[in-house]
């Protein structure tokens, strides 16, 4: 009994001698996964990788967090925590000189495709024959599947009416693209029924609505708001997200030109 009691205090001595960790070395191999990693991680991830091992608490990963941020400060890279996580990133006013880098320049998106994201992202749950009904033109599949691709919006589920169409709604990835860790970061906006709230949704969401013209169609919106900015990620990954360093956007293509739209019939989603 006298031999337990004795291994008992001799651990527990051991265990108060022990050091306490020490969070800046934490965050330097946080900078390292951050640096390495191909997206953003998660309080879980960046626990699951380096919390255990050390058996620290989340209020102590983020204090490193913090640590590390501090250390980046003044520099032309920044730790933000976007929808899935946190990341280091070119700070914006950098972004045009990375893209450089790359000898293709960004994709450009027409109107026709910003407005149909701005329906959706205001609006969602939303199906196709709601777009229409709002913007007044049948919606190409092809916006449809380029906003898709991007990994901006996805497929919720179908809307209990004749037809079942398909209902859409944004992505995480949308989010971590425009620097939001919520759509509550969004401007609040009454629900959007007619083309004048919808003019409205896309100022919020390109940063100045086009200038009034006779021939609307022709005026393209610039996606480059300071708080929808998309970020350069480090490593390059994450620069052609969108070109937000041109005045104006292409007129649509061919592919996307629309034509108005009639009452229509509820939309079969199998088709796209």
């Amino acid at each position: 009994m006298e031999e337990e009691t004795q291994a008992l205090v001799l651990s527990e001595d051991a265990a108060s001698e022990t050091p306490a960790v020490d969070l800046a070395q934490i965050a330097l191999i946080f900078e390292a996964l951050l640096l390495a990693a191909d997206g953003p991680l998660s309080l879980d991830q960046l626990n699951k990788l380096v919390g255990v091992e050390f058996n620290l608490q989340k209020r102590e990963l983020r204090t490193a967090l913090t640590l590390l941020g501090s250390r980046y400060e003044g520099s032309a890279s920044q730790l933000v925590e976007v929808a899935s996580g946190w990341r280091l990133q070119v700070r914006p006013e950098y972004a045009e000189w990375v893209a450089r880098l790359w000898q293709e320049k960004p994709p450009k998106y027409s109107r026709a495709l910003l407005e149909t994201l701005a329906l959706i992202i205001y609006r969602q749950p939303i199906t196709r024959g709601e777009i229409e009904d709002v913007r007044g033109v049948a919606v190409s599949s092809n916006i449809l599947r380029t906003l898709l691709e991007r990994g901006w919006i996805r497929e919720l589920g179908h809307k209990e009416v004749p037809g079942r169409p398909a209902l859409f709604g944004s992505t995480a990835q949308f989010l971590d693209d425009f620097n939001l860790k919520s759509l509550d970061q969004l401007p609040a906006l009454p629900d959007i029924k007619d083309l004048e709230q919808l003019e409205a949704a896309l100022a919020r969401i390109s940063g100045a609505l086009p200038a009034p013209s006779d021939d609307d169609d022709a005026a393209e919106p610039q996606l480059a708001a300071d708080a929808l900015e998309p970020a350069a990620d480090v490593g390059g990954v994450a620069v052609d997200a969108i070109d937000v360093t041109d005045a104006a956007l292409p007129a649509p293509d061919a592919a996307e030109t629309e034509s108005p739209a009639e009452p229509l019939p509820p939309t079969d989603t199998t088709s796209l």
